[in-house]
């Protein structure tokens, strides 16, 4: 670990930008599909305030553009022993409001996930940490119940260093619209449905931003995305329906920049009902408590179509929700075959010869065409008599009226950006029982899926993630549509790189001309 930890630190080293030569300039303005829910970088579970915040805030470690894990706010780190780690703070490093960084700050900022109180949406991926404890001034050590060996991975995407004088004491609300960490960009405003504005710190410790202002603006239509970039409203447009790749590659001031996303687009079909605190209830009300009724779902609908029509082309097919350069993905799952004959015969079995009737719930404007995959979902499993209407949402009200208090039954579409690179960043949020987003409750997969946890044996841990693959699957628990490909527009005048993590680095961009 020690010569793993030095050979990241170098990687670090390579990419952080070098001390600026010249103060920062210009300003980029970023259209996302939708307004972050909060600010509060410990409230939520959602890229575009992921994207906000990972500019306002440091983690311990963070992932270059190769997807490594480097040294960010840790300098350096490594396992003790098999429950053990430990972490060197940077010295000299201070926060916005000049508050000095220091393990008490550490200690602080991962203690407050991890309080009952908060009820933090990332609190699940901290459940095996029994203890933050101050070793000096700047190291800490984190110490686990059990092996924990993705600790480093949410470590890197996860657990945001906040400023102790300023928020010991305050609620969530506080947080959410008073931001202050130790990041490359300063929070200087927030409207609300228009606009989020950053400024940069010229005193970041890995060196000042070379663009002064970013401006973070929802745009939910994608020709609106795409008639602001042709107009230099904004910069960078993320989420580019393909069907309008070409107007931007025609235009004289415009590229497209594209990768595939670690984002699969799923269904979670409901199992069981939990309550707002997360707490089982009991089996869903309504058809897909039945498991024939789910398998019939997944038996009716033929994403490959979807990917053809709906997509042109721009998207992978997918069995699970997981991707091909996650941990725990297994290429002997193939994705269920398209059988609208079985579709029926299991619903007949299931006691609905005459078919039955369903909702759909998908935001519109967070995802690639969501709305019309959704819609096309929908046409396919109503021709196999499953009558299905879409309802569509605003991105705020669909997390926090819907999803998040479990009230999105009997299924929805959503899209999960695993950037911890490994299947329990998924398998757990999303299925786990009583994790926040999970309306699946089955103890032989929360058994295999815990036991992957905590296990130091990678050839054990693939084992375990196929079998809780398979048996989320045979449950018929998710619908699996496909992988994202990322497509951004991008004015000329702005250095930008697609990367597949979906993050927006301020520090990582540039202006051609500042001025």
């Amino acid at each position: 670990m020690t010569r793993r930890c030095a050979t990241l630190a170098l990687l670090g080293l390579l990419v952080l930008p070098a001390a600026a030569l010249a103060a920062p300039e210009g300003k980029i303005v970023i259209a996302q599909g939708v307004d972050p829910t909060t600010l509060d970088p410990q409230w939520h579970e959602e890229t575009p305030a992921y994207n906000v915040l990972l500019n306002i805030y440091d983690t311990l470690l963070f992932r270059d553009k190769d997807l490594k894990i480097i040294p960010w706010l840790a300098e350096s780190w490594k396992l003790v022993n098999p429950t053990t780690w430990e972490f060197k703070i940077r010295k000299g490093v201070t926060f916005h409001n000049g508050e000095e960084v220091d393990a008490e700050a550490v200690k602080f900022s991962l203690d407050r996930i991890r309080d009952p109180e908060l009820k933090s949406r990332q609190a699940g991926y901290f459940r095996l940490i029994t203890s933050i404890d101050v070793v000096d001034k700047h190291t800490i050590r984190i110490v686990t119940a059990k092996p924990y060996p993705t600790l480093e991975n949410h470590l890197a995407l996860r657990g945001h260093i906040m400023a102790p004088k300023h928020f010991r004491g305050k609620d969530k609300v506080f947080a959410d619209r008073n931001p202050v960490g130790t990041g490359p960009y300063k929070f200087v405003r927030w409207v609300k449905d228009e606009l989020i504005e950053l400024e940069a710190n010229p005193s970041w410790w890995g060196g000042a931003p070379k663009v002064k202002t970013l401006i973070f603006r929802p745009i939910p239509e994608h020709a609106v995305r795409v008639a602001a970039l042709q107009t230099a409203e904004i910069d960078i447009a993320v989420n580019i329906p393909p069907h309008l790749v070409s107007v931007i590659e025609k235009h004289p001031r415009l590229y497209v920049s594209k990768a595939p996303s670690v984002r699969p687009i799923f269904i979670p079909i409901y199992t069981y009902q939990f309550d707002t605190t997360n707490k089982p209830v009991g089996p869903v009300e309504g058809p897909t408590k039945d498991k024939r009724v789910r398998q019939a779902i997944l038996a009716a609908v033929n994403a490959d179509e979807i990917i053809k029509n709906v997509l042109e082309g721009n998207a992978i097919r997918t069995a699970t929700p997981l991707t091909s350069k996650h941990f725990g993905f297994d290429r002997a799952l193939q994705p269920v075959k398209f059988d609208p004959d079985r579709s029926k015969k299991l619903l007949a079995d299931a006691g609905f010869p005459e078919g039955i009737d369903l909702v759909l719930n998908s935001p519109d404007g967070r995802y690639q065409k969501d709305k019309e995959v959704a819609e096309s979902v929908a046409g396919q499993l109503t021709r196999a008599g499953i009558r299905t209407r879409v309802k569509t949402h605003e991105w705020t009200t669909y997390l926090s009226q819907l999803v998040y208090p479990h009230k999105a039954n009997p299924m929805y579409l959503i899209g999960w950006g695993n950037t911890t690179w490994d299947a329990d960043g998924t398998l757990t949020p999303l299925f786990r029982s009583g994790s926040p987003q999970a309306n699946y409750y089955s103890p032989d997969f929360d058994g295999l899926v815990d036991e992957a946890q905590t296990s130091v044996d990678p050839k054990r841990r693939l084992e375990l993630y196929a079998k809780a693959q398979r048996l989320m699957l045979d449950d018929g628990a998710v619908l699996s549509l496909h992988q994202q490909m990322d497509l951004y527009g991008v004015n000329k005048r702005a250095n930008f790189q697609a990367l597949s993590s979906e993050q927006l680095v301020g520090v990582w961009m540039s202006l051609k001309d500042a001025k």
